[in-house]
């Protein structure tokens, strides 16, 4: 049986020592063949990730690069765009500025065409009436006279009287 104070003490024998040789001998072939594999695995998983780094810097650089330049075009585009509506609006109030100059072109031409219309059936009017008024006026003049005049002479006469009475001077 094993006494407590016994247990504390180390008591070096054959197996203590084969041990020890077969750590170091174990250690010895971890740091000569195992170590070195597992470092060089750590370093390129290490160069990888650093690599990867460096793309996904490089990619979100480009895709920065790409979205300003999005953005420039779109800032173009919309340039353009306003251009293309400043031009519309000018072709519009170019348009509506033509109208109106041909609505009142037309309008002169139909106030013209009115008038002349008037004053041609004015000038009609004042035959007829002249007409009217030199048959009234042999009627009377047979009527006065009590005799038919010559119709060379009746058609002075009235043209001389329709003178008179067109001009104001007629004799009272």
């Amino acid at each position: 049986m094993y006494l407590a104070g016994e247990a504390g003490v180390i008591t070096i024998n054959g197996t203590v020592i084969v041990e020890l040789v077969t750590f170091l001998v174990m250690l010895a072939i971890l740091a000569r063949y195992v170590y070195p594999e597992i470092v060089k695995v750590a370093e390129a998983r290490q160069r990888q990730i650093a690599e990867q780094l460096k793309e996904a810097e490089e990619a979100r650089a480009a895709a920065e690069q790409r979205l300003k330049e999005a953005e420039e075009k779109l800032n173009d585009a919309r340039k353009t765009a306003q251009g293309v509506i400043d031009a519309a609006s000018k072709s519009a109030d170019q348009l509506r500025q033509e109208m109106r100059q041909k609505a009142e072109e037309e309008s002169k031409r139909t106030v013209e065409a009115a008038r002349k219309e008037i004053e041609a059936e004015r000038d009609s009017a004042v035959r007829s009436v002249r007409s009217e008024v030199a048959s009234m006026v042999v009627a009377a003049t047979e009527k006065v006279i009590g005799e038919t005049l010559d119709d060379d002479k009746h058609r002075q006469l009235i043209d001389n009287a329709i003178r008179e009475v067109a001009s104001g001077n007629g004799s009272r």
